[in-house]
């Protein structure tokens, strides 16, 4: 019996990548027990870290995103644009609207709920140093909204966009293998020996969980300030405890039962929500402020667009830059690589086009109208005296969005649905991307269909510990030194994820050039 049981033990490790599941893991666990035995020294190494890394690589980040964007414009209009991914006869694995919906929760996670009416306040109370217009002024309002736009539309999506489908037409058309490394050997001819591949990879995913751990603990806060006021009690100790068991549970549960299950179900209820929470905002909120403002900071984004994307105009105050834009775009290329498998793998049937309407033109859209929702009724509702910068000072980010329905009618009532809002849309974003971290450190065969990769046993145990894992992470730092750490930590992933996504950048202009006959067959 015992022999038995040491055959399947040995069996089970030959089916992981044991560098791509270990590295990451280490160096996240070393980082949860330094913020244990001494959170101000880690908080102040990793800042520091993330410092150093903001004023010697900005440019590198600000050029290297723009360069993204200009990318996708050249794909669209070239002949790469018309090719379907996995070939002439390839059928889609999922509808459009289905399609449309995971690759939408998979990319926002908690992000926009969170920080849509947070992040323009303190663009319209705290303008960047260098610029002309004052805090509060009309001036600090237009910069508020087009600011919105330029960190959550175009330029984040193209993060996402240019490694997904560089993954895709290298996974689908070339038959390259279920590693980041398939389109980065069409740069580098070796980087798809072992040794390479498993350090990439493991690069990648350790960006990944560290973000995906960060992003939970934003989420934790955020549900427990909502759920707070109606327990009685404080959002601290085992209420936290209760909500990161609670979502851990949830994107558990969903992730092993699979693509065309959970994550599918969730997804499209998911973005339903988000049209039901955006028609209450717009029926019930200064609709006129909205539709003024949103049109002014859109006009405004697309004229400040060019030099702001390379760090020039309004934001050309260094610090101000590095402390929103160019660290958005590391966090934004932290997820990108691995996420980058999950979105490519499953737009199989699709042309490229396609591919860049559904994860790039659409998502942006949608980015765009919520955030001119409830990036103009959170400066509207704080002018009108509804104290949304008092309660972000006092309580924090997650505080606000609670504080902006207090001032709406059934502010009970939507302020428990935006709980079970912020939960569901976590669990999707995290669901996905258990998805992809599972398949990157099995040794599965190549080319699976996805219900057969979902039968496998070892996927389902990488799933549970994964998300064992990252729940742990994020209660660890939200409990004992709060979120900031670990969102440092996933900044620091950025950094190396540039180079990966750059390197991807260039694999994507050579599918369609050099290997576009390879592609096309």
């Amino acid at each position: 019996m015992a022999s038995g049981k040491s055959i399947r033990v040995v069996f089970v490790i030959s089916e992981i990548r044991l560098i791509v599941l270990l590295l990451p893991m280490a160096v996240l666990l070393t980082g949860v027990l330094a913020s244990l035995i001494d959170p101000v020294g880690f908080l102040n190494n990793v800042t520091a870290a993330n410092n150093w890394i903001l004023k010697y690589f900005s440019n590198a980040f600000n050029w290297g995103s723009f360069a993204f964007v200009l990318t996708l414009v050249w794909v669209w209009f070239s002949k790469l644009g018309g090719v379907r991914i996995g070939g002439a006869d390839a059928t889609p694995i999922l509808k459009k609207w289905n399609w449309f919906a995971i690759t939408l929760c998979t990319t926002i996670a908690i992000g926009i709920l969170f920080w849509a009416t947070a992040e323009p306040l303190y663009h319209f109370h705290e303008p960047p140093a260098s610029s002309d217009f004052g805090a509060a002024s009309d001036g600090a309002r237009r910069f508020a909204m087009s600011s919105l736009f330029m960190h959550w539309s175009i330029t984040p999506y193209a993060i996402y966009t240019v490694p997904s489908l560089a993954f895709a037409l290298a996974y689908h058309n070339l038959n390259k293998s279920y590693s980041l490394t398939g389109p980065i050997s069409l740069v580098f001819a070796g980087a798809e020996k072992n040794r390479t591949r498993d350090i990439i990879d493991a690069i990648a995913l350790f960006s990944l969980i560290a973000g995906i751990s960060a992003s939970l603990g934003v989420g934790i806060l955020s549900i427990a300030s909502g759920l707070a006021p109606y327990l009685g009690v404080s959002a601290n100790g085992f209420l936290l405890a209760f909500v990161s068991l609670a979502i851990v549970v949830a994107f558990m549960v969903s992730s092993v039962s699979g693509l065309m299950h959970g994550i599918r179900l969730l997804s499209d209820w998911n973005v339903r929500f988000f049209f039901v929470l955006c028609a209450f905002l717009v029926i019930v909120g200064p609709t006129g402020k909205i539709v003024a403002y949103g049109f002014q900071g859109l006009a405004d984004y697309a004229q400040e667009f060019l030099p702001r994307s390379i760090g020039a105009g309004a934001t050309g105050d260094k610090a101000w830059s590095s402390s929103w834009t160019t660290f958005y775009w590391a966090n934004w290329l932290a997820w990108a690589p691995v996420t980058a498998m999950f979105l490519g793998r499953i737009a199989r049937g699709y042309t490229v086009r396609e591919f860049i309407v559904f994860n790039l033109i659409l998502p942006s859209a949608f980015a765009v109208v919520w955030m001119s929702i409830f990036g103009a009724s959170a400066i509207e509702i704080d002018q009108a005296g509804g104290g949304l910068y008092a309660v972000l000072q006092s309580d924090g980010p997650e505080a606000v969005i609670y504080q902006l329905f207090a001032n709406l009618p059934f502010s009970g009532f939507w302020s428990i649905g935006f709980v079970v809002l912020s939960f569901i849309c976590f669990v999707t974003a995290a669901d996905s991307n258990t998805e992809a971290i599972a398949g990157i450190c099995h040794k599965t065969q190549d080319h699976l269909t996805v219900e057969q990769e979902e039968r496998q046993p070892a996927t389902f145990r990488l799933k549970v510990l994964w998300a064992s894992l990252i729940g742990f992470t994020a209660w660890v730092m939200v409990t004992f030194s709060g979120v900031d750490g670990v969102r440092m930590l996933s900044n620091l992933g950025g950094l190396p994820a540039l180079f990966i996504v750059l390197a991807m950048n260039v694999a994507l202009i050579r599918m369609g050039t050099t290997h576009f006959k390879r592609i096309n067959d």
